[in-house]
């Protein structure tokens, strides 16, 4: 794949953690500095806890092997509350201040979108872990953003793909009041409709809400089938945890964007028979991801979840568009990270010039009790190639 800059050769990266150990930094010891404005309050600071350690794991197993063109790695974790005018402050005072070239984080797409216009001013290359909002590599899209991680549509894509064989007709739709709650319903309407089923209604609930019995309510009289699900962190945990109360999935099967590792644990069997799309989850085939997980548990005790599984991808993608450049430059790391690709976590993941999104399967998964497990587990239960879940370049929408 050759991209702007005319580079045509991809950088493959089979996994950090087994990569050779480099003793010595050869360059010098002047760290490359990340800024990492995320919500670490809030009713998002759980996603970006998980952001922070995943990033800090990254930059310790990559330190350890003699960091990146021979210097160390730092990771600057900066409060935002989740607030996108407070983003493009800590931003700015990550690139100004601490002196940051580079940027991870921002845990909500409407930080992201507030960020993105203002990174050609600071000639900086943000890559996005976590950023579902299709319109980051589509109409919003600009040369320094990278998004590594699922975005929102592809996710979306997902679903639909496993309910074209799935015997559910009528679908409701409940997201989070904000970007990637519209848009990743409103790319869900769109799957549904070419379906040749029925999209009932939807509904949106502002950030931090607690109480949601009238929007229960609202899926309970609109005869849906299915209701499909954008919320994350608090949000999610509160409906899940209602909607057991109410016996929502006795006449309803949940369907979800995003299963995460810290809702089934926070829900319980709240979550069991909850289906959807996984950006990543530690129960994913493949010796890359085993070593990844292995290496997390002996770090922290526990398995990773989702955020941290796609932080780690970032991390992987920006350290090889890095090498491959030999500069952290944004004129120079730019064209190197359009053409690099990975083979990790997830498998096969290539970065596409004319967008800047990383193409990459898509999975399904069903939560289910198992044996001996302390609580319920995503098990895998679909996968989607590449090509059938990402978008038509800078598109968030697909034809068929």
């Amino acid at each position: 794949m050759t991209g702007s800059s005319g580079v045509s050769r991809r950088v493959l990266l089979t996994s950090a953690l087994t990569a050779p150990v480099v003793l010595r930094h050869a360059r010098g010891d002047t760290p490359i500095k990340i800024g990492m404005p995320c919500a670490l309050t809030g009713p998002g600071g759980e996603i970006g806890a998980q952001m922070r350690r995943g990033a800090e794991f990254w930059a310790k197993q990559t330190n350890a092997k003699g960091g990146l063109l021979g210097r160390p790695i730092e990771i600057h974790a900066l409060d935002t509350g989740g607030d996108p005018a407070t983003a493009v402050r800590k931003a700015q005072e990550a690139v100004e201040s601490i002196g940051a070239r580079l940027l991870f984080g921002m845990t909500l797409s409407s930080e992201a979108l507030a960020v993105v216009p203002k990174l050609a001013d600071w000639n900086t290359i943000f890559m996005s872990s976590d950023n579902g909002d299709g319109r980051l590599t589509g109409s919003s899209f600009v040369p320094n953003f990278f998004r590594a991680n699922t975005s929102g549509p592809m996710g979306t894509r997902a679903v639909a793909l496993y309910l074209r064989q799935a015997g559910f007709k009528n679908f409701f739709g409940l997201g989070m009041d904000y970007a990637w709650g519209h848009n990743s319903i409103g790319v869900f309407k769109d799957e549904v409709t070419k379906a040749g089923k029925t999209f009932l209604g939807d509904v949106y609930s502002p950030i931090g809400t607690k109480d949601f019995s009238t929007y229960i309510t609202k899926i309970r009289q609109s005869g849906a089938d299915a209701c499909y699900l954008v919320l994350q962190g608090d949000d999610n945990n509160g409906f899940l945890s209602q909607a057991k109360q109410y016996r929502l999935s006795d006449k309803v099967q949940l369907l979800t964007e995003i299963v995460d590792l810290n809702s089934i644990h926070a829900v319980g069997d709240a979550a069991i028979g909850l289906i959807g799309s996984s950006r990543y989850t530690y129960t994913f085939p493949g010796q890359a991801n085993a070593d990844f997980v292995a290496a997390w548990q002996t770090e922290y005790g526990v398995v990773p979840d989702v955020f941290e599984g796609e932080q780690w991808q970032a991390g992987l993608m920006l350290g090889a568009g890095i090498a491959a450049a030999g500069s952290i430059e944004a004129d120079k790391l730019r064209p190197a990270l359009e053409n690099v690709a990975i083979d990790s976590i997830k498998g096969h993941v290539a970065m596409r010039a004319c967008d800047h999104q990383a193409v990459q399967q898509g999975f399904m998964v069903r939560v289910e009790k198992k044996d001996g497990a302390a609580a319920p587990v995503p098990n895998l239960i679909a996968t989607f190639p590449a090509d059938q879940i990402t978008p038509a370049c800078r598109q968030m929408t697909y034809e068929s």
